[in-house]
């Protein structure tokens, strides 16, 4: 048992998220690192602005990070895992590259990484190897020795993460007219992206009609769908959607979106709809924008029953799962054969993204990957 809770070769994890703006002064600022050379001109930074401005200029992903923060803390200190744990963000404070000079000032030498992604795909996993990769080099460039830094495996089909989502559904459904529930359509929705990106996602052999990505994401719907059966005794009609293209017009980008989901639907006589954003951790302004106002508002304007299930966001069960991943990596990086916890058909994830995972047209460096130049 005592080995079981080892962390070494670890000596922190780094919690590594989107990030989001805290008001109203945030939002272009925020807008501007996250578009910095596409091109994007001001004019649609404020249009996309007035997203956030609806509310209040404040997304919830950095208040759901620090919930999310405290409960691993919380389970680590319950379960005897002695591990400092950090948190950094791509694309507002607390900056990735200030969080790893911190830790490389307080002596952290090996650092496990979890992404708020539990997708493969270029902006879900190789841009976040990309932004540790830039990271490591500033501060190398600095004159600090930069820390090893190994980014945990995918999660999409770990029952910590699957749960929290089944239950989420579950609870959906009971808040539907008991005339409509048992033949309502859960639609799981997801970030949609361009179709090659998609085509590209995870290791060469699951490039072509969807990639891992999709593949991903339909093996997690079809479990939460057989947990909704398993629990209520209905086989719910279901289909993967997307949501918040943001894509030129001329690039082919995963379909359908979620509210011409709803307008085939309500077309097809479906009484209701329980949309399940099972491609998001925690309630980015995705979800509250194009699912919880623009797509709820379509739902209003067809007379369509629907409601939108939670995100796993800080549940204790996800927590104690990113403990699971974390103490599997450990152990196997001490050279030990441990057993992955994952459902479905497609097995665990890689630790290691290969050469040729989540390929781009330009390249950048790429840490935590066989292709990392930080070993």
């Amino acid at each position: 048992m005592a080995d079981q809770l080892v962390t070494s070769p670890y000596d922190a994890l780094l919690l590594l998220s989107f990030g989001g703006p805290e008001g109203p002064d945030d939002v272009i600022p925020f807008l501007e690192n996250v578009t910095r050379g596409r091109g994007i001109p001001p004019e649609r930074l404020k249009e996309v602005g007035q997203h956030y401005f609806l509310f209040g200029g404040v997304s919830p992903i950095n208040e759901q990070n620090r919930a999310l923060l405290d409960a691993l803390r919380k389970d680590f200190a319950e379960h005897g895992v002695e591990l400092p744990v950090y948190w950094g963000n791509r694309n507002w404070a607390p900056y990735l590259t200030d969080t790893l000079r911190e830790m490389a000032a307080d002596g952290r030498r090996r650092i496990a990484v979890l992404a708020t992604s539990a997708y493969a795909s270029y902006s879900g996993c190789r841009q976040y190897r990309e932004n540790l990769a830039d990271a490591l080099a500033t501060l190398a460039a600095e004159g600090l020795e930069p820390p090893r830094v190994d980014k945990l495996r995918h999660y999409f089909n770990h029952p910590g993460f699957l749960r929290p989502m089944a239950e989420g559904v579950l609870a959906s459904l009971a808040e539907l007219p008991e005339s409509v529930r048992a033949d309502a359509h859960l639609a799981f929705t997801t970030h949609s992206i361009p179709v090659a990106s998609a085509d590209t996602s995870g290791p060469v052999e699951d490039h072509g009609e969807g990639g891992a990505y999709v593949a991903q994401h339909l093996d997690t719907a079809r479990l939460i769908v057989a947990a909704v059966r398993e629990e209520t005794g209905i086989e719910h009609p279901w289909r993967l959607v997307y949501q918040s293209r943001s894509g030129a017009p001329h690039i082919p980008w995963l379909e359908p979106d979620i509210c011409d989901h709803l307008e085939t639907l309500h077309g097809e006589g479906v009484p209701a709809v329980v949309m399940a954003p099972i491609g998001f951790v925690s309630d980015h302004m995705e979800v509250l924008y194009d699912l919880d106002t623009e797509a709820v508002a379509k739902a209003a304007e067809l007379g369509l029953p629907v409601r939108r299930s939670a995100t796993v966001g800080a549940d204790p069960r996800f927590a104690a799962a990113v403990r699971d991943l974390l103490l599997e990596r450990a152990a196997t990086e001490r050279g030990s054969v441990v057993e992955r916890c994952a459902l479905g058909t497609l097995g665990p994830s890689h630790d290691l993204c290969p050469v040729g995972c989540c390929p781009v047209r330009a390249p950048r460096p790429a840490a935590a990957g066989a292709d990392s130049p930080y070993a």
